[in-house]
């Protein structure tokens, strides 16, 4: 549903209750997250049709936006919608088995995959950045990335301090779509944390949706917030108004080391993302438009001011780990020729996952009710009742995290498991326990479906970092299988012509049919995770095809 404003801007919701205006659910699904993507509780800039991560978009222009919408509407239950980057272009005579939309982003020739040609493309209206889900319609607001933040800064508590962080100090910076799940993420694993954010809307966008717990513009009021709560060990989360390339370094020249370190600003994007700290707020908006060049020129020695002081920190004894936004690299173009001793989060936390085929499973309740989420969230505790630390989750993200647009819900769940929890959310759909079908997808940051040598898959035991085939298979393994949609991007979370990664989105609605789908897609869709781990050589992998029955040619 989208409706003008006075002004002549949109507002976009997605439909609710069990009336389509498509001529299947999977296609009213896909309409439906369309939507709900754009959603101004959701997306960060919805009147320019951007979701999150600098400029990661959901359509290419407003009337491809209409266009696409008027394709789903019509499609019929064997047709595929063909969507380039972010524009309609035709639709195929398939079969019921076969995806609705089949999604391509970004796609450049190897040769041409840069900032500077894919700026001058998207100029010329050719392109749009769809970052990871932005484009592939399945963005949930920032829980999406809350849980994986959980998890990471659990299995640092776990690595460095013990258990939890209670009693810890989490730095950051960054509070946009991705960043903003930081702060709520390190007090639900017991921290104080301390984030930096240049941008007083995103603030506030956090403080209404209760992912942050204070604000304040002083240096000072914020570490005496902070440190206070770490002496009493209790959980609080502090966004302090500031640029990180300033703040860091005078932090680290008073001598404040933090328990651990990090930063999810929007590095990946020296131009669209990422604000130097050289001249002010305001004028530094004003230079994005009247000089990029020397935007991104600026962008680029502030990213090496900001990862020095990083490195000067994690010297004096802070757990530093990069988050996957490539500020690394950058930092490496302005002279910080030792940025990569900063290790990866995936390689230090996450990799042991991934050999699991475990990975970032999401799900909404496509009729609008968040009581449907309650039942789901009801059925995951009954189906893994041993897992405490899944238990844990569901609890606090019930009680914690507030939704945005669409009620969904997101937790790891590994190889055997996902599909277990589809079958069982199809039965919900079924029997009337819920009230619509539940469409079920995941982040692209997942076991096997990327390759991104500065994130997901930097530091391979067989140095496989930079090879694409497995997000490419991931994707074509997923059309066979019949996922709802399926797409391909490239450049999300790290920049252009640095990664490769696929998306699927499947959904429950009750029938036999949505059964055998859901049983085939969320069985293969993270068995090419372990593939891909079990080829690189690593033994965890390697136990977990065997024990559960993975097949993989001798």
């Amino acid at each position: 549903m989208a409706t003008a404003t006075l002004s002549g801007a949109r507002t976009v919701r997605a439909p609710r209750g069990r009336e389509i205006t498509c001529q299947g659910w999977i296609q009213e699904a896909a309409l439906r997250m369309l939507h709900n993507n754009l959603d101004p509780e959701v997306a960060e800039k919805p009147d320019e049709l951007i979701v999150y991560g600098g400029t990661g978009k959901a359509a290419r222009s407003w009337p491809d936006f209409d266009r696409i919408v008027r394709a789903l509407r019509e499609l019929g239950n064997d047709e595929t919608l063909l969507v380039q980057s972010g524009r309609a272009v035709g639709v195929v005579r398939t079969h019921e088995m076969a995806p609705r939309v089949l999604i391509s982003n970004s796609m450049l020739v190897p040769h041409w995959a840069n900032w500077d040609e894919f700026r001058r493309l998207e100029a010329m209206g050719l392109t749009m950045f769809g970052q990871m889900t932005a484009g592939s319609w399945i963005y949930i607001g920032t829980q999406g990335i809350l849980q994986g933040t959980y998890e990471t800064f659990g299995a640092a508590a776990r690595q460095h301090f013990g258990s939890d962080l209670a009693g810890r100090i989490v730095l950051t910076a960054g509070l946009g779509g991705m960043g903003g799940a930081q702060p709520l993420a390190a007090t639900m694993n017991g921290a104080a944390c301390l984030c930096v954010e240049v941008d007083q809307h995103r603030i506030d966008r956090r403080l209404q949706t209760k992912y942050v717990d204070e604000a304040t513009d002083d240096l000072d009021d914020a570490l005496d917030r902070v440190q206070s709560a770490a002496r009493g060990r209790r959980a609080l989360s502090v966004a302090l108004l500031g640029n990180a390339a300033a703040v860091l370094p005078e932090l680290h020249k008073r001598g404040f080391k933090p328990d651990v370190l990090t930063d999810q600003t929007s590095a990946h994007d020296p131009l669209n993302g990422y604000v130097p700290h050289q001249v002010g707020y305001e004028e530094a908006l004003h230079l994005r438009e009247s000089d990029p060049e020397k935007y991104v020129r600026l962008s680029v020695e502030a990213m090496g001011v900001h990862v020095q002081a990083m490195l000067d920190m994690q010297k004096a004894g802070a757990v530093t780990f990069d988050y996957g936004n490539n500020i690394r690299a950058e930092a490496v173009k302005a002279g910080v020729k030792n940025a990569f001793d900063i290790k990866g989060f995936v390689p230090e936390y996450i990799r042991p996952l991934f050999c699991e085929g475990s990975g970032p499973f999401r799900w909404c309740a496509i009729s609008g009710d968040p009581a449907d989420i309650a039942a789901t969230d009801k059925t995951i505790l009954e189906l893994f009742p041993d897992n405490q630390h899944l238990a844990r989750w569901i609890k606090l993200a019930g009680e914690r995290v507030a939704f945005q647009g669409l009620p969904c819900r997101i937790c790891w769940l590994s190889y055997g498991e996902r599909a277990k929890a589809g079958l069982a959310f199809n039965e919900l759909v079924r029997s009337g326990r819920v009230k619509a079908p539940i469409v079920i997808g995941r982040d692209h940051l997942d076991c096997g479906s990327v390759a991104s040598p500065n994130r997901e898959t930097e530091g391979m035991l067989d140095g496989s970092d930079a090879i694409a085939d497995w997000p490419m298979l991931n994707a074509m393994a997923n059309v066979a299988s019949g996922a709802s949609w399926v797409s391909i991007h490239h450049g999300g979370g790290v920049g252009i012509g640095m990664s490769l990664h696929a998306g699927m989105v499947i959904v429950a609605d009750g029938t036999d049919a949505a059964a055998e789908r859901l049983q085939r897609v969320l069985t293969t869709d993270p068995a090419t995770g372990i593939f891909r781990h079990v080829d690189a050589g690593y033994e965890k992998a390697k136990r977990i095809a065997d024990g559960r029955g993975v097949k993989i040619p001798k």
